[in-house]
């Protein structure tokens, strides 16, 4: 199982989202982060005064997939976020040692296969009944 972050900018975050959805990805994590780096950011006029934007607005991406789906989701989302200029965003690839549903205590794959089924179209409806969603209907 691993954890793709992308940090992209703000308005590249519709189109990511249909890629993925296009991917049979249908959910993700996403934050607003402000970034600084190296390059700075783009000198800005106040009243008149010139000031440096140091920070600048980005969107952070998290989606988890499993081995299987790495390669395929990571160059989609490279693929929508490349376009060969400066600040195109980077995209990192982390192991996830463990996955815990917090709600049922459920770990790991049985976790990424309970979310991938639901994402792939199957409703909730179509699932079989746990122990879990029994005593929440009674």
């Amino acid at each position: 199982m691993k954890k793709i972050e992308a940090i992209i900018k703000p308005f590249k975050l519709e189109e990511v989202k249909e890629a993925l959805a296009k991917e049979s990805i249908q959910g993700m994590t996403v934050s607003e982060i402000r970034e600084w780096d190296r390059h700075g950011g783009p000198v800005a006029l106040y009243r008149g005064t010139a000031y440096v934007v140091e920070f600048r607005p980005m969107v952070k991406i998290e989606v988890m997939v499993e081995d299987e789906e790495l390669k395929a989701v990571a160059d989609t989302i490279i693929g929508v976020l490349r376009t060969g200029r400066l600040g195109d965003g980077q995209v990192a690839i982390l192991s996830a040692e463990t996955v815990i549903r917090v709600r049922t205590g459920v770990r790991e794959v049985e976790v990424m296969n309970q979310r991938n089924g639901a994402w792939r179209g199957e409703s909730r409806a179509a699932r079989p009944y746990t122990e879990g969603d029994r005593a929440r209907v009674a």
